[in-house]
């Protein structure tokens, strides 16, 4: 088994493409004509973005959905990059939201996080280091 797909449901999705173009320079890979899902083109994992009437109709046990006002949902999205702190600016000027800076952890790695217009928490990483 290898993980083939992130979703996110997202209010919109066209949105939610454009920003993630303009905050994290990411490419579209496919979007539907309806403008229902999305994939971006981000290596071997895709990340994808599905409306919240998709999701609806694929889970009728139903779902939470995001709130950027609200506290976060129990995940993040990880975008590694060899300049964090541009990348962060990149997001903040796209209009992410700010939720932490860019700090080097006890192990090395530079790691800031941002919140997308939809509240999901985007964590922007250096590449993490063996040792």
């Amino acid at each position: 088994m290898k993980l083939g797909y992130t979703i996110l449901y997202v209010k919109d999705v066209p949105r939610s493409v454009a920003f993630y173009e303009d905050a994290f320079g990411l490419g579209r890979r496919f979007v539907h004509e309806l403008g229902m899902y999305a994939e971006m083109d981000t290596g071997a994992t895709t990340l994808s973005f599905a409306a919240y009437g998709l999701a609806k109709s694929n889970l009728p046990c139903g779902f939470r959905e995001n709130d950027p006002s609200g506290p976060p949902a129990g995940f993040e999205v990880a975008f590694v990059t060899d300049d964090v702190p541009a990348a962060y600016q990149r997001a903040l000027s796209a209009g992410a939201s700010a939720v932490s800076p860019p700090a080097t952890k006890p192990w090395g790695q530079i790691v800031a996080f941002v919140r997308d217009k939809d509240g999901i928490v985007i964590e922007l990483c250096s590449p993490a280091t063996q040792s």
